[in-house]
């Protein structure tokens, strides 16, 4: 068998002669895709690489990591991993003990042992506790770290799973309790339950002892819609259930409802983010939105009384509006509350609005504080401190770091100041380097902020590693990194980080110039910005080493095809690549609000120039890659890396494979996979740029 040789049983659309490496579990694909990764292990894999795989492990699993906390009830809740539990222990502490430099933890669940007790490579996804009494969980296990999880009920009195309790075999969704004997289940288990893109199509309603293939549905979307989902409103002493369609990725409806099913609509355009609380309803509009006589701008958070808009009122007030380079990250609700985060020019402010005391009361009446004493340099976040909105007495988590300083935790009470909580041990010895920040300029003008640490006496030789996202309009900011600090810049090294249109930094506008036909001007940002850095006399295009993973993948894949002069090697990791196929594959067609529709002619027109699977030609100069990927990614299709790698390949490029058997969406099912997983990549980056210092 030769790597070119397809496999006629499997149909071939668009005469794709790698489309059988898409059977994920097929015995030749598996064979080919074992092989291929024992070639790169052998290749790379040298003592240098299990050195920085132990030392890297070893920062993983230091006892001095922070043990971040989510309160339920009275007690704060931890997963925690290390070298001697490297699946995990799920326990649970006071605050008072908390505080102390050696918390006294009760432990709830060792998953080590559950999963050799049980033969089960179990990975944890999380727990859904009861509310107010928080003595039953249903818990999420994954196998090998995939999206989907089975669901199983857990009692934390006894610290055992509940005998004939709710048990979900392996399905993407999960559960929310609404009492002791009921829950809502949102979960893709069952004939007919699935979205074409793989998610919950209905929510049930399953009572204990039921089968869950019979629970009544209340809630059902279309087909093509991406998910429904629902959630239990508790916060004004009476049971509201509040059921959402996710349309697309950024198009959502939202009812309200009760345990028979939606009732009352949400009457708001489907690309409005809501929330409500204390009986406040919050917008979020990704586009301009008239309301009343007030035209709301994007990324504006504005208000109402709910039972208001359910009269018909329209009388919003408008808390936060975006400005020039200043930009709304998020907002949530917390005791009556609305914390909203801002990056300000990439750097962080966070706003607390507080209702009028009075009842009813103006809605004018709202007021503001700032949250002061974080950094306003780096990268920092704010979070509430309770799971459940109901329980919350407005208590939050926030947590600052930037690429020299690792992270420290704090409590932010009600109105007060942040208390340091805990502080992460440093990864690497920071001596030597500073951080700049600068910006590039794109093919059409726009100026591509990004950041750059290493040393300050750079002499145009730097080795450099240069990395985005670019988007679903998530923000990508320069925050401490243990393994390029380890691995990259304690050795002499410059790191980068770039802004890149497609994500989020400078709010939806950002993101709309590179989405769709734009995410085509989000790969030249990045490829501007590498330009820059020879440009500034950091380094030479043979000497930067470009990472990128998921649409990451999209990224690295068109830098090979549409800008290899700029780079001296590329290391693609769980990469999204055939954009002709990506809708048939796993979860792809939940993301067709973010790219296009490759089956639509207008829109393969823009799709088909950056689909780097279809545009890799023989005879051009690309420079080495590796493609890394995990069986286990059950969200982005490991076909994806598998047949660029064969393709690349069979024309003669300098291209590398690497595939564990576990480790979903992400590097590793554990510490150690993890920094394997990283080691193995930079191995690879350094001595392709001809950067032999180990």
């Amino acid at each position: 068998m030769t790597l070119a040789d397809p496999r006629p049983t499997l149909e071939a659309p668009d005469d794709d002669p790698w489309i059988w490496l898409e059977e994920v579990d097929g015995p030749q694909a598996t064979s080919w895709a074992d092989t291929q990764t024992a070639k790169t292990l052998e290749r790379f894999g040298g003592p240098a690489f299990l050195k920085d795989r132990a030392d890297l492990a070893a920062i993983y699993d230091q006892p001095a990591n922070i043990p971040f906390v989510a309160r339920r009830g009275d007690k704060l809740f931890n997963f925690w991993k290390d070298a001697e539990h490297p699946r995990g222990l799920w326990r649970t502490t006071t605050l008072e003990s908390y505080r102390t430099e050696a918390p006294e933890w009760d432990l709830l669940l060792d998953l080590d042992a559950l999963s050799e007790a049980e033969g089960e490579d179990w990975i944890w996804a999380g727990p859904a506790t009861l509310p107010a009494t928080h003595d039953r969980a249903m818990l999420s296990l994954s196998r090998g770290g995939g999206d989907a999880t089975v669901l199983r009920e857990f009692d934390l009195t006894t610290r055992s799973f509940v005998a004939d309790g709710f048990t979900l075999p392996e399905a993407k969704g999960g559960a929310t309790w609404l009492d002791r004997d009921t829950l809502l289940l949102q979960s893709a288990y069952g004939p007919g339950m699935a979205t074409r893109s793989g998610y919950a199509k209905t929510v049930r309603l399953w009572k204990r002892g039921a089968d869950p293939l019979t629970a009544p549905v209340i809630y059902e979307i279309p087909e093509e819609s991406m998910g429904a989902g629902a959630h239990v409103d508790r916060e004004a002493g009476t049971e509201t259930i509040w059921f959402t369609e996710r349309i697309a990725f950024f198009d959502v409806r939202y009812w309200i409802g009760d345990r028979t099913g939606p009732k009352t609509q949400i009457d708001v355009p489907t690309d409005i983010e809501v929330d409500a609380s204390r009986k406040w309803l919050a917008a979020k509009p990704r586009f301009p939105w008239t309301v009343g006589d007030t035209t709301v701008a994007p990324d504006s958070v504005a208000v109402i009384r709910l039972d208001d808009f359910l009269a018909g009122g329209r009388d919003f007030t408008i808390l936060f509006e975006p400005a020039e380079r200043r930009a709304l990250q998020g907002f949530f609700m917390r005791d009556g509350r609305i914390t909203v985060s801002i990056l300000d020019d990439l750097r962080p402010v966070f706003e607390v609005w507080t209702p009028p005391a009075s009842d009813p009361g103006t809605a004018g009446d709202w007021s503001m504080s700032r949250i002061t004493g974080l950094p306003d340099l780096g990268v920092a976040s704010v979070w509430p401190l309770d799971v459940e909105e109901s329980e919350s007495n407005g208590d939050m988590l926030a947590n600052a770091q930037d690429p020299l300083t690792p992270q420290t935790l704090f409590l932010i009470r009600a109105g007060g100041s942040p208390e340091p909580l805990k502080r992460g041990p440093a990864g690497f010895d920071p001596s030597g380097l500073v951080i700049t920040r600068h910006e590039a300029v794109s093919v059409d003008g726009a100026r591509i902020p990004y950041t750059q640490v290493g040393p300050a006496d750079v002499t145009g030789d730097a080795p450099v590693h240069l990395y985005a996202y670019g988007g679903f309009g998530i923000s990508q900011l320069p925050s401490y990194n243990s393994a390029i600090g380890k691995l990259w810049l304690e050795r002499g090294g410059t790191s980068v980080v770039a802004n890149i249109r497609g994500g989020g930094e400078f709010g939806t506008a950002w993101h709309e110039a590179g989405r769709r036909e734009g995410k085509r001007l989000s790969h030249d940002d990045f490829a501007a910005v590498a330009a820059d850095l020879v440009r500034r006399g950091v380094t030479r295009a043979e000497r930067i080493a470009a990472e990128g993973g998921s649409n990451g993948g999209i990224l690295i894949s068109n830098m090979l095809t549409r800008y290899p002069e700029r780079f001296g090697a590329l290391f693609c990791t769980i990469p999204l690549i055939d954009m002709r196929r990506y809708t048939k594959l796993l979860a792809g067609a939940s993301w067709m609000a973010e790219y296009g529709d490759p089956d639509d002619p207008k829109d393969w027109a823009f799709l088909g120039p950056m689909s780097a699977y279809h545009t890799a030609v023989p005879s051009q100069d690309y420079p080495p890659i590796l493609i890394a990927t995990t069986r286990r990614d059950d969200r982005v299709h490991p076909g994806h890396a598998r047949k660029m790698a064969a393709k690349l390949q069979s024309m003669g490029y300098e291209a590398y494979f690497y595939e564990p058997a576990a480790g979903g969406h992400g590097y590793g099912k554990d510490n150690t996979e993890r920094a394997g997983f990283t080691a193995l990549g930079y191995s690879f980056l350094r001595q392709a740029i001809g950067w032999r210092e180990v």
